[in-house]
């Protein structure tokens, strides 16, 4: 494995990211205040208790998962679209390292960006609520696998998309309507039986129920289940960008 390509790309994309730093962190901190603001006071304080935990303090995994994916598949999706648009992709699949270490360098990158905000929303999360996480190296991995997956599918997106309007077609016409609907806000036991039903079918809902557990050993769906799904989509992200680069989909002149 050429471990100095992986961390040329690596290092090159978390320098881009360093020189939007301020934008990178304020966005998140401000749109955390804001949650907080209207769910957490406005709405929270006429909330009852959902599985013993304040509606404020409940809402904390899915304001994180909500920014998590939409930051991994933005990151993603641009590291390596910009690429692609200006033609020095070519230069870096000319180059002699394989499509695994020229993934590794924009998904970790992108991956690391992901996790830094993340850990950016509970810092600011916590001064809003109090915070207990009663598995935390649970959420760290949840946290990982999530902000990884989502990296994946960004990756795929960037290849995809023939022009800047097509990043953002996906994130916001399938991706944040299915956060919403997927109990960010809400658990899905508060929700009709028949909606409950059709809920259980949105993937996302096992994504923020693994990652609520970790913090409150409460769930829509069991663990294990959360940690298959997620594992499941992992595992087909890998294996569509391996066929794109292998058939050169959207990357060949």
């Amino acid at each position: 494995m050429n471990i100095y390509a992986i961390r040329v790309i690596y290092k090159y994309e978390m320098l881009r990211f360093r020189n939007t730093l301020m934008q990178s962190f304020a966005s998140p901190v401000i749109s955390t205040a804001l949650y907080f603001v209207v769910f957490g006071s406005a709405i929270g304080s006429r909330m009852q208790e959902i599985d013993g935990v304040s509606y404020g303090t409940f809402i904390v995994p899915g304001l994180m998962m909500l920014t998590l994916l939409t930051q991994s598949i933005a990151n993603a999706s641009f590291a390596i679209f910009f690429p692609k648009f200006t033609g020095t992709i070519y230069e870096v699949m000319s180059a002699p390292i394989s499509f695994f270490e020229i993934l590794t360098g924009y998904v970790g990158a992108a991956a690391t960006k992901s996790m830094i905000i993340g850990l950016v929303i509970l810092a600011t999360a916590g001064f809003f609520v109090p915070l207990n996480i009663a598995h935390p190296v649970w959420m760290m991995g949840f946290l990982i696998l999530t902000c990884v997956s989502f990296s994946l599918f960004g990756f795929i997106i960037g290849l995809w998309a023939t022009n800047f309007e097509k990043l953002q077609l996906i994130p916001m016409l399938v991706i944040t309507p299915l956060v919403f609907l997927g109990g960010s806000f809400y658990t899905i036991d508060m929700l009709p039986p028949a909606w409950q039903t059709v809920t259980l079918f949105n993937p996302v809902v096992y994504l923020i129920s693994g990652f609520r557990w970790s913090f409150f050993e409460v769930s829509d769906v069991s663990v294990g289940l959360s940690l298959f799904m997620i594992l499941t989509f992992l595992t087909a992200c890998l294996i569509v960008v391996w066929w794109m680069f292998k058939t050169g989909y959207r990357l060949k002149k």
